[in-house]
């Protein structure tokens, strides 16, 4: 049986900064990805923005690990060159009453340290963004766009420049605690088994099914998991805008807003609805929804310019009608398992806080080692 020391279940970009971030701390990492290349799962299919952390409840994982994660992807990405554009974005009221949701918005905003917040009236949001139809606004001028496939294959350049390795093609299909480790059963070309001192469950959409299938921990330890699909819809022709543009968030997400990638094509959504199981289908017909949506705040929108785009799918761990979950980063100290932990509903703003997900996981770690 081989034997490792840190096995990374998952090569997105949160697996691969965990993998990375391990390495760097000299430990001996492998990484399993069940897929035949990296990134095909959640980081494949997300809005690529990097998120200044307005939303999430101050004191949260969220609000904290969003907030060191943007600082520290950007400063990556500018020393990795990795493709990113600090763009900024509007988040607009509409109406008049919106405007105390905006104000709590900010208040939120700056309670998690986001300190460079602007205030704007229907005038200078006119001069920044003259198609845009809107009562008041925030601009967060350190919201952004990444290339994140980019950033994933230079988070996996600098993984195996510390000794990591990468397993292709390498589903993980059971475990087992042992006095000397945890073992888990390796499918593939040719199964095999592998022990490893620490096993960090990076597996996604995945994470709550591999933690029971893993086992070890109670079942009442691990979160139920829940699945919503974002349909986006892409804008054909150039768009008026050289922001990202975000309605005031609505009950289940942050409502149909404008991103934009860095080869400037725009994109609509998220629109939300739940499933029972991952499913990227686009209905066409969802258009008219997205229509009625963006015209709140884009009325000159033109009929025929939108067209079905991709949809991605979020791993909550909360679900219709509940409270939004925070991350949830579980160490033996929350599910008495030595040695393995897990990543459950690490969705948005997950692919902002990767980096600093990952210095949360070294930590833990080194907090064990030395008890």
């Amino acid at each position: 049986m081989q034997a490792v020391e840190c096995v990374v279940i998952g090569a997105g970009v949160v697996g691969l900064a965990c993998a990375r971030a391990l390495a760097q701390a000299g430990r001996e990492v492998v990484i399993l990805e069940r897929e035949t290349a990296i990134g095909t799962g959640i980081s494949a299919r997300n809005s690529e923005v990097i998120h200044a952390g307005l939303y999430y409840p101050p004191g949260s994982l969220k609000a904290r690990l969003c907030v060191e994660g943007r600082q520290a992807l950007y400063q990556y990405c500018a020393e990795h060159g990795v493709a990113h554009a600090r763009c900024g974005k509007l988040l607009v009221a509409t109406k008049p009453e919106q405007t105390e949701a905006l104000r709590q918005i900010g208040a939120r905003a700056a309670a998690n340290g986001v300190a460079d917040l602007v205030e704007l009236d229907r005038a200078q949001i006119r001069e920044l963004e003259p198609a845009l139809d809107a009562h008041a606004a925030l601009l967060s001028p350190s919201t952004g766009i990444v290339d994140s496939h980019g950033l994933m294959l230079a988070l996996l350049g600098d993984a195996e420049r510390h000794g990591a390795m990468l397993a292709l093609a390498s589903p993980v299909l059971g475990g087992r605690r042992d006095g000397n480790g945890i073992v888990l059963r390796v499918g593939g070309e040719d199964e095999m088994e592998i022990r490893a001192r620490w096993v960090i469950n990076a597996a996604g959409l995945d994470a709550v099914a591999l933690g029971h299938t893993i086992g070890g921990a109670a079942p009442e330890a691990l979160p139920k998991a829940w699945f919503a699909r974002g349909v986006y819809f892409t804008l054909n022709g150039k768009a008026p805008f050289s922001r990202l543009i975000y309605p005031i968030p609505e009950p289940g997400g942050l409502g149909v807003h404008l991103t934009l990638d860095l080869g400037g094509q725009a994109k609509f959504g998220p629109d939300v609805e739940w499933i029972e199981k991952p499913d990227y289908s686009v209905d066409p017909g969802r258009a008219e929804r997205f229509y009625t949506a963006i015209r709140a705040w884009w009325p000159q929108l033109e009929d025929g310019r939108l067209s079905p785009g991709y949809a991605g799918v979020r791993p909550k761990i909360a679900g219709p009608g509940m409270p939004d979950a925070d991350f949830r980063i579980d160490g033996p100290a929350q599910h008495g398992v030595a040695g393995l932990i897990h990543l459950f509903g690490i969705e948005s703003p997950g692919l902002t806080s990767a980096l600093a997900i990952a210095q949360h996981v070294v930590a833990i770690l080194a907090d064990r080692q030395a008890a």
